[in-house]
């Protein structure tokens, strides 16, 4: 166990205007560090918890505006204390992750209401803004620099247009000016490399060492296990996680729609994730925490035509030792060097199709090439092939109920890494039989 001196407690705010990745941003940042060993808590937004609750700011008068504006800081100040009370006494490292914080109010009032709310509360900006959080993050709107994304249909509570969504992105950044970090992430880049951006943001203020996993060209590998499974002594240090994925129907062909659970001794976290089609040669997953309430209520949806596929996912790093040729002053002088690289081992889990029996998929992100990214993979694991890309490894087409050649869900091209490079469907009967090492997967 760590001492509490050693340990660290981090406190993040992730802000931006409306459809910029904050949400998506906040579930990998958690399922990131999670993977890493650490506690995180996840402060909810409090503007949305008020405003589903049937407040239109639209509708308050300029008296009302100012009371709800002031009570909502007040309620969002109490809801980070209990978490950060928490964090304090908590045993692991811990990261807040803080969906707005508390200047973010200034960026809806005028300069003089704000002073004002601040002068009535005895509040001060060095405590609310410099003091308060360890960093800022703002995730720039899709409205300022990827308008082909700025999308209203899965904000209930939104209704910004692409000017005013604009603007908005503009004040929520202003309020943040002066915290001593404070960071922008754009839309210079694709979504899955803002997302990555800003995860390694986060990683180096704490010194976190993620290898070259979040580097903007990292890809996602994967690869196929022949089993057994080797014994846990012969792996590093790891954490294994209990997963359940349920896909869910969709209103097209073209969009999937998931859940996942995700969870340690009994204690679970819930994702929502919905794969959209590819808009401008990108393919955009979004992520949504739930509650275990929501998590119930949606599995009402369950596409029946899948499996429910259960996993232990394995998560560790490997490193391996490499010499690296000496400076041109010193050619004599080789350096002895170490990367290190972080895997995801999916164990596949019965109840479940035929196909997934005894199937075992290594995945990582990486930067290096073919003949790097060998020398990292773990010699521990019997890797038998690549399969990055290739349809017949795909989750959502291994948990089909229907045999491949008969159904019409069959997904014969599979985006990646957030692109869809090819824009042509694979013709399925090109597709060549899936011939897993310990199981009997055919098309």
């Amino acid at each position: 166990m760590e001492s509490q001196q050693s340990r660290k407690v981090y406190r993040v705010v992730l802000t931006g205007g409306p459809c910029g990745g904050k949400t998506t941003g906040q579930s990998r940042l958690c399922t990131f560090f999670e993977n890493l060993g650490w506690k995180v808590f996840r402060v909810p937004e409090t503007a949305t918890v008020l405003l589903s609750g049937g407040i239109r700011f639209s509708e308050l008068s300029e008296e009302d505006a100012m009371k709800f504006q002031e009570n909502l800081l007040k309620t969002m100040v109490q809801i980070e204390n209990t978490f950060f009370e928490l964090a304090d006494t908590c045993s692991r490292n811990c990261l807040i992750i803080c969906d707005r914080g508390a200047m973010d109010a200034s960026a809806f009032i005028s300069k003089d209401k704000w002073e004002y709310l601040l002068g009535k509360n005895y509040w001060n900006e060095i405590e609310l803004r410099d003091t308060r959080y360890n960093h800022i993050i703002h995730m720039v709107s899709a409205a300022n620099g990827a308008q082909a994304f700025y999308t209203l249909e899965d904000h209930s509570c939104r209704s910004e247009g692409v000017s005013l969504a604009q603007e908005l992105d503009q004040n929520a950044a202003a309020a943040w000016i002066g915290h001593p970090y404070f960071d922008v992430i754009d839309n210079t880049t694709n979504f899955e490399q803002k997302i990555r951006r800003m995860i390694e943001c986060v990683c180096h203020k704490l010194g976190v060492d993620t290898g070259d996993r979040l580097k903007v060209n990292a890809r996602k590998r994967k690869f196929l296990v022949q089993g057994p499974l080797p014994p846990d002594e012969a792996f590093p240090k790891f954490s294994d996680f209990d997963v359940v994925h349920h896909y869910l129907q969709t209103s097209t062909p073209h969009m999937q729609a998931r859940l996942r659970k995700r969870g340690q001794n009994g204690h679970w976290s819930y994702i929502h994730t919905i794969r959209r089609p590819a808009v401008e040669n990108q393919v955009v997953e979004v992520k949504t925490q739930l509650s275990q309430r929501d998590y119930q209520n949606l599995q009402a949806q369950v596409d029946e035509s899948h499996f429910t596929v259960y996993k232990t996912r394995r998560c560790f790093i490997v490193t391996v030792n490499f010499v690296r040729r000496g400076s041109e002053e010193n050619l004599d002088q080789p350096e002895i060097c170490q990367q290190s690289q972080y895997f995801q081992l999916d164990i596949y889990q019965e109840p479940g199709h035929e196909r997934c029996k005894g199937l075992m998929l290594l995945e990582t992100y990486t930067s290096l090439d073919d003949e790097g990214i060998k020398k990292c993979l773990p010699k521990f694991l019997n890797v038998v092939d690549e399969v990055t890309g290739k349809p017949e490894y795909s989750m959502f087409n291994l948990s089909l109920k229907e045999d491949w050649k008969n159904s019409k869900k069959y997904c014969s091209y599979m985006p990646v890494n957030g692109q869809d490079p090819h824009l042509v469907k694979l013709a399925r009967q090109k597709s060549q039989p899936c011939q897993h090492i310990n199981g009997n997967a055919s098309t």
